[in-house]
This record gives structure tokens, sequence and C-alpha cells, in this order.
């Protein structure tokens, strides 16, 4: 077991100026890869959930005031302390999280500092949209005349910002730093699963002189102080990633008193592999699943839709990928896929394995437990082909390292299986004819399609629809989203 990255014999709740020990006592963060205790995270109580709402309300008229060079300045000193201090960071969230060493280094920590920069920067963008006067009547409400008028965007108030164990430091970066950048105030609650990286991000930014209430942290096993934060009178705006399940519930609460909402949520992603595609793109693309962080991401392309005169070409080839890729220790280089999270988690990806088997699914690769790995929630790269789309393992989320494969016969068929689940968060098109993927992709009913590629462009506007969730965030996108827009007019 670890002390704190600053050598603190416990990690603590940060509410307004003072640091607190967990009000419930605390709670072990296991290694998925070791099942050894990583550390003990403070428990919370909704009494200090309450009170760290109540702390960043206190702060948010004065800090909604500062200028954007004084937010964009401490926001680029976030972004220069954290890049000084990749190597301490990097140990602690591979342990937590169980992500290899490649993704802890490339993905994890340095994305988050890239986070603080971009929106240091976007602290500076222009809050005010002139609109053109408009010659009005007179009338009797008022006397006519010329009526000038701006739009700008002003902060939304105080906001909770809740997410999932993937990423733990990168998501949670992508919601403070725009929320800030803006003139938002926040309270971060991290996912239960690995909290302690993100309360050591929060002390990195208590230390580079973010005043008090204006990032609060509050950490718990259970929801309840999340669910205390969606209810709080305190707390304007709700910004979470996570579950569908989750998310619905957050919508019902957060309901009851208007609270603003973005909500990135799950996704079944779709990679439609049309008859005129490159096996070889496609089948690289989509082992992607297996090789980034063990199939635990919501943009993964977990269904592979595949016309049926290229089908065995890409199965083989998915089914050969599989057997390439390292499963083992996140610390070692030569390591692909690591573990997923818990064991719970371990247990819930196994049971979709064997409703795929039972489904009449081919498990082709995989489909258990990696016989070399003693300790550890490891499960093998797996691909179930032969499905239909009306299976459960083609419609539900797995989060986990499986993909499913359905062949399909002409490009509406195609489409109609891409868009046949509740989920619409990120959806795939291969195609040689730039043009025909083009078109095959206006059909498609997910908030990102990628052409292609899996690789992101993070200026674009990202979230989902149908059950992925509400909203969008990335790039300047994001800065809109922890905004109000006010209308201001005036006489000429």
């Amino acid at each position: 077991m670890t002390k704190t990255l600053s050598g603190d014999d416990s990690y603590r709740l940060l509410i307004g100026d003072e640091w607190q020990l967990g009000g419930d006592g605390t709670y072990p963060i296991i290694n998925p890869a070791t099942e050894e205790i990583v550390g003990e995270a403070p428990e919370g109580s909704v009494d200090q959930a309450l009170a760290a709402a109540a702390s960043a309300r206190s702060a948010f008229d004065s800090w909604s005031q500062t200028t954007p060079k004084e937010r964009a300045a401490l926001l680029q000193a976030a972004a220069d302390a954290l890049r000084s201090r990749v190597k301490e960071f990097v140990p602690l969230v591979i342990s937590e999280t169980g992500c290899t060493a490649t993704v802890g280094r490339t993905m994890q920590v340095p994305q988050a500092a890239t986070r603080f920069e971009r929106y240091a920067q976007g602290a500076l963008e222009p809050s005010v949209i002139p609109l053109p006067p408009q010659e009005m009547p007179s009338t009797a409400l008022a006397p006519g005349g010329v009526i000038g008028a701006l739009a700008r965007r002003a902060p939304v108030g105080v906001v909770a910002c809740i997410t999932s164990y993937n990423f733990p430091i990168v998501n949670m970066v992508g919601k403070i730093a725009p929320a800030l950048a803006m003139g938002n105030t926040v309270v971060v609650r991290p996912a239960g699963q690995d909290p302690l990286a993100v309360i050591e991000l929060v002390k990195l930014l208590n230390d580079v002189g973010f005043p008090a209430g204006v990032v609060n942290v509050v950490t718990g096993s259970t929801p309840a102080t999340g669910e205390a934060l969606i209810a709080s009178p305190d707390v304007d705006m709700v910004s979470f990633t996570g579950s569908t399940g989750v998310g619905m519930r957050i919508g019902e609460v957060a309901g009851r008193t208007m609270k603003r909402q973005l909500l990135e949520l799950g996704g079944k992603g779709g990679a439609l592999v049309l008859d005129d595609a490159d096996p070889k793109t496609a089948i690289g693309m989509i082992s992607s699943v297996w090789a980034f962080h063990s199939g635990q991401i919501c943009t993964a392309p977990t269904r592979a839709i595949v016309h049926r005169s290229i089908y065995e070409q890409v199965v083989e080839g998915l089914a050969a990928a599989a057997g390439r890729l390292t499963v083992g220790d996140p610390l070692e280089k030569t390591t692909v896929v690591g573990p997923v999270i818990t064991e719970a988690h371990r247990a819930r990806v196994e049971s979709y394995i064997k409703i795929g088997r039972d489904e009449g699914g081919e498990i082709l690769a995989g489909g258990g437990r990696p016989e070399h790995m003693e300790k550890g929630w490891y499960v093998e790269p797996t691909l179930i082909a032969g499905c239909r789309p009306d299976m459960r393992v083609v419609k539900e989320e797995i989060f986990g390292p499986v993909i499913v494969v359905v062949p399909f016969d002409d490009e509406d068929e195609g489409i109609a299986i891409a868009n046949g689940t509740e989920f619409g968060l990120y959806d795939y098109v291969f195609s040689k004819d730039s043009a025909r993927a083009m078109r095959v992709s206006r059909r498609m009913r997910a908030g990102n399609i990628g052409i292609n590629t899996v690789q992101r462009n993070h200026e674009t506007p990202f979230g989902g629809t149908k059950y992925s969730g509400v909203g969008r965030d990335g790039g300047s996108f994001g800065l809109h989203a922890y905004t109000d827009l006010q209308s201001v007019v005036w006489p000429g």
C-alpha cells in the first residue's frame, strides 16, 4: 500500500480550504492486476458532499468575476505542474485502473495536461456574440427605435463533475477545465473504484493557486455522495460520464430542480464494414477494442457489422489478431491487454460471453481467463462470430475485451443493424469510396462517426444520441456546455 504522492499518511477530501478525513471512514482501492491494496480512499459522508456544494456556491461570485486572463493563467499553471509530475502520477493511475504502461504514459496523464492547456487558451475565446441591431416600432410595451443586442456566454454556476473509472484524470480534466475556464466552480466526485489520482490532481490545483472553494473533492464507494450532489440546491449543473443506467437516474433527480445536464453515457459502437472496404484496415481498427484498455472504453467498435462478401476474411483476420495480443502485467512493456477494473466487472463480462455462446454465437478467440495469470481480473480478448442482430451481446453494452461479428447482405441492412441498438455514441464506416462512406454516415444515428479510422479529433463536439447521452463537449463546444446564453438589449 502506498502513501499519497506528497508523502502524507492519508488521502483526504477538500471542502473549501480544509482537507478532511472521510466522514464515514475509508475503503480500500484494489490494484486490478495484483489484487493488492493501492491505498485507502476517504469514504465521504452525505453531509460532506453537501458542504462541498455549499463551499462551491460561496466561491462562485468572486471566481465568476475573475478575468479570463486570470483563469487562463491558473489553468496553464495546472498543465505545467501536471507535466512536471507525470512520472509520479503514471504509476498511481496504472495501479488504480489496471491500464497498461503504454496507455498510462501516453494517454492517461499527458492527455490530461493537454486538456488543461487547451482550456487555458479557451478561457480567452470570445464570450460575447454581437447581433445586428433591429428597427422596432413603438408598441404598448415600449417606444420604438433601433434596438441594439448581443448574446453572451455566462457561467452556469456550481458544477458537480462525476466521472467513470476508465480514464479517471483525463475524463475529470475534460470537465473541470472548461467549467473553470468559463467561471464556474466545481465539486469533483471521481469514480469509486479509482479516486486516488483525482484527489492528487485536486491537490495540484490547490497548490498552483486556485482559490478556496473553487475546486472541491468528495469521494465514496457507494452512490451516496454523488446522489447528494445531484439533489443539492447549491448545484446548478451535473456533468456525468458513466453508465446509461446511472445517467437515467441522474436525469430523474436533476430534473426535479431543473439542473443543467451533460451526460456522456454508454455505447455499443458499430463498425460497418462495406463490401468495398479494405479488410486489413477494418481488422486493425476493430482490434483496438482489445488493445486499448481491455475494451473498457465507450467509443470502442465492439460490433463488427461485415458485408458477407468479405465476412470470412475479416473474421479470420480478427481471430488471428486476438492471438497476437499479449495479455499480462500492465507494467511489462510487451503487455497489450491488461485486466478489467474489478472482480465483479470480470464476472459481468464473463456472463456476457456465456450469453453469446448460449444464443448461438461461435467463440473463435478467447472466451476465458488467461491461464498464465494467477492473480488479477483478466479476460482473454474474445471474438464471438456468427451473431444475429437480435442477440443480447449485439445489443447490450459489455464494456470489456469482447467483439461480436454480424454479417449483412446489402447496404440498407447493414445500416439498419448499426442503428439497431438503444445506443448512439460512436459508430464507424469502412469503405474505399470516401463519398459513399460519407453518404452512409449521414444515415447512422450516432453522435460521432469515424470513417476508416478509430482516431479522434478532440475539437469535435463529443456526445451521444438515444441512450448514449445528452449534450456535447470537446474543443470549444466544451466551453459552451458550461455556460448559459444571456441576451442583452438596449436602445440605439
